[in-house]
């Protein structure tokens, strides 16, 4: 089980010394959206040159304009970057072929998407797709993420929105995903090191390895 951390609201600068700092305790490393918003790809080109062996997921949140975005965001050096779930199956399928040119990988963001779209999407059997509570429905709303019943276990999933301590290891129990994405639990933590460190130690301790 991989630990994704979310680098969000902050300079690239800010960014890069946090992932050193947690570097160790952590697999993949995301260029969030607002990143990406603020400083566009030489966020992600920078994050990846500064960790060449970590996977980058450059959460770029595409729902339209599939090819160009993905290709700049491969081109940048992403390893993974996302779509939303909401968006046209033209859309997706144009992400999944871009992604299978460049040998990297898709992440579908299922944020707000019907059951019926959910169907429709596990044609795309090589995509990563994440169950996610944004980060408007954590603090407008107060909702965490609990997780649910893992229905396919031949997917790969990952979990995003509000992972803390205390709620991993029900996450882990209910939903066993392949990537959990954490963000403020390690990047506001007084120590993120310490934290990053004892989000590992829960996983291993869950008894889950993939």
């Amino acid at each position: 089980m991989n630990i994704q951390l979310a680098l969000d609201r902050m300079k690239i600068e800010d960014a890069i010394q946090l992932s050193r700092e947690v570097e160790q305790h952590i697999d993949w490393i995301e260029v969030g959206t607002s990143l990406i918003k603020e400083f566009g790809m030489t966020s992600v080109r920078r994050i990846k040159e500064a960790f060449p062996n970590k996977t980058i997921v450059a959460d770029i949140k595409t729902i339209d304009n599939a090819r160009y975005e993905f290709e700049l965001c491969f081109q940048a050096g992403a390893d993974v970057a996302t779509v939303m779930g909401v968006a046209p199956l033209v859309t997706i399928e144009a992400c999944m072929d871009v992604a299978k040119r460049y040998n990297k990988k898709v992440m579908i963001d299922l944020l707000n998407t019907s059951d019926e779209q959910k169907s429709a999407l596990m044609r795309c059997k090589d995509a990563i797709f994440c169950d996610h509570v944004s980060k408007d429905q954590q603090e407008e709303s107060g909702e965490r993420h609990l997780g649910t019943r893992r229905e396919d276990p031949t997917i790969q999933l990952a979990a995003a929105g509000g992972i803390t301590f205390d709620s991993i290891g029900h996450l882990i129990e209910t939903l066993n995903p392949d990537v959990v994405i954490i963000g403020s639990a390690i990047s506001k933590a007084q120590n993120p090191s310490e934290a990053a460190a004892k989000f590992k130690q829960l996983i291993s301790q869950s008894g889950v390895n993939r």
